[in-house]
């Protein structure tokens, strides 16, 4: 990383370590599921398109109205939503907690990369969808748009440690920066994290230099 001049640090306590002076929201992100257009079909019906019930931090990215149950080795999830728009392929991001309900042991992931991940079978109104994969704890992450990269000194695929303030500071490694025109700036936490540090859904955090 560049060096950054006083103007872009301040300290957070100690002569070692500084922080980025650009505040990152953060987006408390709930279990949910990503479908293809197929999967979609097979739960709901041919021709079945989604309903928007609101906008997500992402451009072009909303919670639907639709709700599927995940059924795990050893328990149930009902009313887990989806996401839209489609994708090219089906994922389910869970927590931890999540996890140990259902009886899987999931990796920690980026968006995508669900190979060798464990399934579950997702059941809607008109069927159900069998996964052999799909099934991961989301890397915790922070979108950016390629001009913050570019005043933060990052590219696609860094890791960087993130400042959480308030009555749990904690330091967080390993939040991976995930770069593209189309990203607003954002990190996103699954539950069992923001709780852990008392986050919620617009609070601000700061990168470590």
């Amino acid at each position: 990383m560049p060096e950054l001049g006083p103007q872009h640090m301040e300290s957070i306590g100690t002569k070692e370590h500084h922080f980025v002076d650009l505040p990152i929201p953060v987006g408390v992100s709930n279990r949910h599921i990503h479908l293809t257009k197929e999967d979609l079909e097979m739960l709901f019906g041919v021709g079945y398109g989604l309903n928007k019930l609101k906008e997500l931090g992402q451009p072009g990215e909303y919670a639907s109205k639709e709700v599927l149950t995940v059924v795990g080795p050893r328990g149930v999830i009902e009313g887990v939503r989806i996401l839209g728009p489609p994708r090219k392929f089906t994922q389910i991001e869970i927590s931890m907690t999540d996890a140990y309900r259902l009886g899987l042991k999931p990796p920690v992931r980026d968006s995508g990369h669900v190979q060798g991940t464990p399934g579950v079978a997702v059941v809607g109104p008109q069927g159900v969808v069998a996964l052999d994969q799909g099934v991961i704890l989301a890397a915790r992450h922070i979108h950016m748009h390629p001009d913050d990269a570019a005043e933060i000194g990052v590219k696609d695929q860094s890791k960087v440690k993130v400042h959480v303030p308030g009555e749990r500071a904690q330091v967080m490694e390993n939040v991976l920066v995930r770069v593209s025109q189309e990203y607003k700036l954002e990190m996103h936490v699954d539950t069992d994290e923001a709780n852990a540090a008392l986050l919620q859904t617009g609070n601000e955090v700061k990168i470590i230099h």
